[in-house]
Formats: structure tokens, sequence, C-alpha cells
């Protein structure tokens, strides 16, 4: 196992289109980072770049205490498990686990030991004879994690392997994958753009987009102390509820109706407001300092229910609040409510530049 360095990473397709821009990241022995971001912001570049696919424009990839950038993917001892798997289709699961192994050289009784073990801590050594065809995905998946554990590599990188699974075996498999880093304690990064698989998984959340690092920190730190507008809306399930506003004589406004803040910075007129919607509280009564909303469509999820609402004074802006569903039986759409929210619980952002104000 070996820490990971990256040190002002940038990658340029063409000279004025960068891919990547200035990515400085230490990712410790032993730990689960997660790299998420919406598509197309560089998130499977970073792994490429790691395993030595591709070579980095500028700056330096340390593995341990080697530099890497010039070593060919063979020989930085990475492990790398792919979207689509990529299981060879004629070998058994015995023979694509033990393949890795076979290609370096060991002798046949060590694979055989490593192949079942490994196959036994993933649940797979009853099928070691079939091939991929005769799995089901969540079982091609596991024979694709097993084919890299079995080589006990310093790094693990993993681009988004639980994608291809059905809701139900993704959320189960997840838990598995956690289970099992904690049992091999691999230096780990993982690419996703499900932010319940970066929330869920991570030691530390890697935040991307358009090529540059948004922020760096645990999932509570991510969720709860987002350093910018993209973050904030990024992270959360439901979404954060964000709407504009305008800050005047120690309130916000939005049309005739207000809310008070103290924020301890001199705000602009113009501003956005953020809120989990979570955090927000409500009343069928009017009450002070509340802004009227009315129903416009209810989403029941089993234990909980998102109520979707517009405000009075902007139909066009839709909020979103998750109850729990014995509290909402009886609300239709038009279901007058009135919404309540906590000054601690609102986030503040430039409108222009996305940055939180403090």
């Amino acid at each position: 196992m070996a820490d990971l360095h990256l040190e002002s990473i940038s990658k340029y397709w063409h000279k004025d289109r960068p891919v990547l821009q200035d990515i400085n990241l230490d990712i410790p022995d032993g730990e689960f980072w997660v790299l998420v971001g919406p598509s197309g912001c560089g998130k499977s570049t970073i792994l490429r770049l790691i395993a030595g696919l591709e070579t980095p424009s500028t700056g330096s990839i340390f593995i341990g205490d080697r530099l890497v950038n010039q070593v060919p993917p063979r020989q930085r001892d990475v492990a790398m498990v792919f979207q689509n798997y990529a299981l060879y289709p004629h070998m058994t699961v015995a023979e694509n686990l033990a393949f890795g192994l076979k290609m370096g050289g060991m002798d046949a009784k060590t694979i055989q030991e490593r192949t079942l073990s490994v196959a036994r801590s993933l649940k797979i050594d009853h099928l070691l004879q079939r091939k991929p065809a005769q799995l089901s995905g969540g079982q091609q998946q596991r024979v694709a994690l097993g084919r890299a554990i079995i080589r006990a590599p310093q790094i693990f990188l993993m681009d988004e392997p639980l994608s291809n699974l059905d809701a139900q075996l993704r959320d189960s498999t997840r838990a598995e994958l956690k289970i099992l880093h904690q049992h091999i304690g691999i230096t780990t990064v993982y690419v996703t753009h499900d932010q319940t698989e970066a929330m869920t998984l991570a030691d530390k959340i890697v935040v991307l987009d358009r090529g540059k690092v948004q922020q760096v920190g645990t999932p509570l730190e991510v969720y709860q102390n987002p350093a910018n507008l993209m973050v904030a809306s990024f992270l959360g399930n439901p979404p954060m509820n964000i709407f504009p506003a305008r800050w005047q004589g120690g309130r916000l406004w939005m049309g005739e109706q207000s809310i008070a803040c103290c924020p301890r910075w001199d705000l602009p007129e113009q501003v956005t407001v953020g809120v989990r919607p979570e955090a927000m509280q409500w009343s069928l009564q009017p009450i002070d300092n509340s802004l009227p909303a009315e129903v416009i469509l209810l989403e029941p999820l089993g234990s909980y229910t998102i109520v979707r609402l517009c405000l009075v004074h902007d139909p066009q802006q839709t909020l979103l609040l998750p109850l729990p569903s014995s509290q909402v039986w009886n609300w239709r759409v038009q279901t007058p409510v009135w919404l309540v929210v906590p000054e601690q619980a609102i986030y503040l952002f430039c409108p222009q530049t996305g940055e939180r104000y403090p």
C-alpha cells in the first residue's frame, strides 16, 4: 500500500482547451477518496492519469515516494476496475481472477490459493467454473473487483463500477464494497457521479467541476459547509433549495415577502439563498417570518414524501420539502403551506461567481 500525491496536474487536449487545471491532491495510505462531479468534469481523466493511460500536460504524480510520470502502466502497481467490467468472455471466473497473477509468473499453487481466498471473500467461490455470460451483472462486478484485489496493488482505481447495477443491487454492493475496503485497507480512488455513493463510501470527497477542484473534505464537511453554490447544489438528496433574493434592512426579500437574516458579511443587494430542504419548517396556518406557498406535487417514497411547492409571490420558484408520509396523507395539490426558514439554516451565495458568503 502507498499514499498518492498529485501536484499541480493539468491536462490539455488542445492548448486552449484544458480538461484539468492545477489539480493538487494528497491521499493518505489506506484511505478511500471519491471523485464526484457532473459529466465531463475530469473525474475519469484523473484516474487514467494515475493509471498511466494518459500523460499529464503539467505536474507530477507520486505513488509513495516514487515519481511515476514516465513509468509504464504495468509497472505502477495499480489496479483499475472499469465501468463495463472488461472480463475475458472465453475464460472462467477462476481464470479471470488468476490472469494477472499468471502473467506475473506466480507459481500455480499460490495462484490457486489466492484465487480461492479472494473468491470466498467476495462470495463468488461457487461460480469459479462459470464464464461471464453465465453471470448476473452483480456477479460480474464482483469478479472485476476480485481480479483487482487478487493482485494486492498499492492503489485501487474504480471508475463508476456500480453504475450498471439495478438500484437494489447497487445499494447492497455499495455496502459490501465499504466493508471490503475496511478489511483490505488499500488506498482507493473511486469515481462516480452518484452523490449517494460519494457520501456513503468516502473518507474524503473531492468535488470537481469543469476540470477544477471545488472542495475537498469529509462527506459531512462538504455537505454542511459547501465552499460554493456548485457544491451546495450538487450534494444533497433532495437537493438544496436555491432562490434569488434582495438584501435590504436586515431581511431577505422575495417579492413582497421577506425573512430575517443577520449575516456576518456586508452583502450586495442581490444574493442567492440556499436552504437544505430538511432544515425548513412549515405550518398550515400563517405565522410570523414565514413564506406563503402552495403544493404543486406530492412524490410518495414510502416512509416519507417529497412535497414540491411554489412560492405565492413567485409561482415559478419551486421548493422541495421532505416530510414523513404520515404528516401529509391528506395534503393535495394547491394545499396552502407557510414555510419557515431558520436563520442558522440559510446559506448565502454571490449570484455572479457562486462563491459563498460567510
